[in-house]
């Protein structure tokens, strides 16, 4: 979304890429599901593919925590400290994003796990906006071994570990993949953006950024 394009509105735009992005929730939950490792094809000219490390060397999974509400995320390297505020779903069964005029601000599915908790949390932001970019921007420049803190309402700040990075056609999308847990019995999370490149005819992105990211300490 980013430049001046000729397409619709960038509200409209951005909620059909989350209405493809989003819509299989219904096959992820709050229970964990092992999911076999594929990596999906990154989309040609997309930045988050040129970048993309070899596997880092990880440190071990730590100890689900107990549950608690996200209040903030950081991401040291990409200089991101935004307040996360919880999403539901839309009324086509898709997670509500951030309004375009919260644009710093993070979504968290409220309805699935709670970061530092065992299972899945998912948390989505906007790549961009009509105007500048958004709290995602450069998030498909994420490495392996890169780190992702989560700060909870209960004064804890739950430190994740960056394990994989794809960006995924909007046809290939897997949700059991993108929401799943890829280990089972770990507290994991999942960063999602639109991604790949912008596509002026059918007013939409071609693929999404996906990180995934796993507990690997507290404070």
């Amino acid at each position: 979304m980013s430049g001046h394009r000729t397409r619709l509105p960038g509200r409209l735009a951005a909620g059909l890429t989350w209405a493809v992005l989003l819509s299989g929730l219904w096959l992820w939950g709050r229970e964990t599901t092992e999911v076999r490792h594929v990596t999906a094809a990154p989309t040609a000219g997309d930045p988050a593919a040129a970048v993309r490390a070899p596997q880092a060397r990880l440190p071990a999974a730590a100890k689900p925590l107990g549950p608690a509400l996200p209040r903030r995320v950081d991401i040291p390297r990409l200089g991101v400290r935004a307040p996360v505020v919880a999403r539901g779903l839309d009324a086509e069964g898709a997670i509500d994003p951030p309004p375009f005029d919260r644009a710093g601000v993070v979504g968290w599915y409220a309805g699935g796990a709670r970061p530092g908790a065992r299972g899945t949390a998912l948390l989505v932001g906007h790549v961009d906006t009509e105007t500048r970019p958004a709290v995602f921007h450069r998030l498909g420049t994420l490495r392996s071994g890169e780190t992702v803190r989560v700060v909870r309402d209960d004064g804890k700040v739950a430190e994740f570990t960056v394990d994989d990075v794809e960006v995924v056609r909007r046809d290939r999308f897997d949700a059991r993949r993108a929401y799943g847990s890829r280990r089972p019995g770990r507290a994991e999370l999942r960063l999602i953006t639109c991604g790949g490149a912008y596509d002026p005819v059918a007013h939409r992105y071609t693929a999404n950024v996906i990180v995934s990211a796993y507990l690997t300490g507290a404070a």
